[in-house]
């Protein structure tokens, strides 16, 4: 049976925050939640597009509550500005859905491999230093917007910042396995809290949206945009379709926390919405463990939760492998 937004109870009286939400998946996100009656803050890097994005929102759905806010997941500097800004005494949804894909190397503003750095410690940082207005909300959630790509990833502890060595596709999978280990981190973490908050990851499966043809990539030359935008027309569903996981896992009432909600076809690559719980990084909570740390230590953010689960055992936090993890800013590595 087909799940659509139709079946999204009424979302009235819920703040909710999406990353991204100026196009693609991010903003038909919005415009559902916005559609069903929460108040929608789109978070977006540009003001001109979030401003279109916004507009364009309120005239699909009428007297919709929304606004638009700064963020750019690649300067620390913005995201505690959005955070320090949030001027609403709770957060009842984040939606951890902006990020980059496939992008030539570059470093952010603190000096991370693009890709890690807005996919996976942007959303870290955010969502620590949203962490207390989450937590003043009666029953908080954080859906994080992962790949089906991250099954092919290899995870490589002493190369999660291209210290050594950069492959795009490496990185970008690398990235989305982040957010997977960050997504399942969290909620162990408050899980031993014993806050109400739960959180989620999802995969959207092969969805058209500008990710892979606008921002970095818009630069890669005519070639490269004609055959990706032909691989979207041919290959890609539409975003609507996309944006289902994320949907169902911000607005399912009985969905637990730690739900991992993918497509069900095949490979993850299309389909309804469905969870799965046959994952090896749902269950390796040692580099989930190691990512959280290292990621504290390079955004110098921390979680407010009343408690932290303990380390596993076989995994001692000295174990860290990337070098220089004690200053958030780090060399540029020659890619090659």
């Amino acid at each position: 049976m087909s799940w659509t937004p139709d079946s999204i109870p009424d979302q009235s009286g819920r703040l909710v925050v999406v990353t991204g939400a100026n196009s693609g998946i991010g903003y038909v996100t919005a415009r559902e939640l916005a559609r069903r009656g929460a108040h929608v803050v789109l978070a977006c890097r540009n003001r001109e597009r979030g401003r279109d994005a916004v507009e364009r929102l309120r005239t699909e759905v009428p007297g919709a509550r929304t606004e638009l806010r700064m963020l750019d997941l690649a300067d620390l500097t913005s995201v505690r500005g959005f955070a320090e800004g949030w001027s609403h005494d709770r957060l009842d949804l984040l939606v951890n859905n902006a990020g980059v894909a496939m992008v030539p190397f570059s470093r952010t503003a603190d000096g991370f491999e693009s890709q890690f750095g807005v996919n996976h410690l942007g959303t870290f940082a955010l969502t620590g230093l949203l962490m207390p207005r989450l937590l003043a909300a009666a029953g908080p959630r954080v859906v994080t917007v992962s790949s089906e790509g991250q099954r092919f990833a290899r995870f490589d502890m002493s190369n999660l910042n291209a210290e050594h060595h950069y492959r795009a596709a490496f990185a970008y999978v690398q990235s989305k396995r982040a957010n997977l280990y960050f997504a399942m981190e969290l909620q162990r973490r408050a899980d031993a809290a014993g806050v109400r908050l739960r959180s989620m990851a999802v995969a959207p499966g092969l969805t058209r949206s500008n990710v892979l043809t606008g921002g970095a990539n818009s630069t890669r030359g005519r070639v490269y945009g004609v055959l990706t935008r032909l691989l979207l027309h041919v290959a890609f569903r539409p975003t609507p379709e996309g944006a289902k996981t994320s949907l169902y896992a911000s607005t399912v009432p009985d969905l637990p926390g730690g739900s991992y909600v993918v497509p069900d076809g095949p490979f993850q690559l299309r389909g309804e919405p469905v969870l799965r719980s046959r994952e090896r990084a749902i269950q390796d909570a040692s580099t989930a463990h190691r990512l959280w740390v290292l990621s504290e230590q390079l955004t110098g953010v921390h979680h407010s939760l009343p408690a932290e689960p303990p380390s596993p055992a076989s995994v001692p936090v000295s174990s860290l492998a990337p070098p220089d993890t004690t200053a958030p800013r780090v060399a540029p590595a020659r890619p090659h």
